[in-house]
């Protein structure tokens, strides 16, 4: 009677077995949004518990079969072999469902990094607009507009690694048909506008860089002027004070 409960035992854990495998390993996931991939996860994480939960179950049935197979060699070597299928099944189910549960929390925490990496670099994107608006209306002054250009060069030197992670993370997931819509629409809506913002960007560093030139160009004729003018004066002052007559000076000096 014990070899027959033993025996219904051991073909209730291949039949559970045998489910957990078309539940939890053959069904095909279709992860299209960030909350089915979430609940795979979770269910995965219940699955590996499920599994692991048997384990006691396991030892139990393997020390009564081999009790039973000392005691009754005859009865019991039977189960001891159904007893060894069943071991070598258990144990590639639970692998089988640790390796898919590793994955599905790799997989995740890949999305959760690539939204983090476009939380930093849409935060950039915002900045980058608002020193470039701030160049929209300068005025006129030397110290103003170099400090404008010194603002907007210092956040263009921002470096690209960020976007790098975002394309190839954003590309494993795509590759691997996981949340690719919603991948596809982020990066795009994210590249247009850094493409976008970045030419606007050095567009506008150009023209302050122009305007920089120009009004250096402007106070050097300035500067010259002046000093041409303060010649002048002087030599009009000494005329003056000698009492020469116009008629007496040179052409340009009257």
């Amino acid at each position: 009677e014990k070899a027959v409960n033993l025996k219904k035992d051991l073909a209730e854990m291949q039949e559970w077995m045998t489910q957990a495998e078309e539940e939890y390993l053959e069904k095909d996931f279709e992860y299209k949004s960030p909350e089915e991939l979430e609940n795979a996860v979770e269910e995965m994480k219940r699955a590996k518990e499920d599994v692991l939960q048997k384990e006691v179950r396991v030892k139990i049935l393997k020390d009564n079969i081999k009790m039973l197979a000392t005691k009754v060699p005859s009865s019991g070597q039977d189960l001891v072999t159904e007893l060894n299928v069943v071991l070598e099944n258990y144990q590639l189910l639970c692998n089988r469902i640790r390796g898919k549960c590793h994955t599905l929390e790799e997989v995740w925490s890949c999305w959760i990094e690539l939204l983090q990496y476009l939380d930093l670099e849409t935060a950039w994107l915002n900045n980058l607009e608002e020193r470039v608006q701030m160049t929209g209306s300068l005025p006129d002054k030397f110290d103003v507009v170099n400090d404008a250009l010194e603002s907007l060069e210092s956040v263009l030197r921002h470096p690209a690694d960020n976007r790098t992670q975002i394309r190839e993370l954003g590309q494993t997931l795509i590759d691997g048909g996981i949340l690719d819509d919603i991948i596809s629409e982020k990066l795009e809506a994210f590249n247009a506008r850094y493409e976008e913002l970045s030419h606007l960007a050095v567009s506008r560093q150009i023209t302050l860089e122009q305007q920089l030139q120009t009004m250096r160009e402007t106070d050097h004729m300035l500067q010259v002027l002046q000093e041409s003018l303060g010649d002048l004066d002087r030599q009009l002052t000494s005329y003056l004070t000698d009492r020469i007559d116009a008629f007496q000076m040179p052409q340009e000096a009257q």
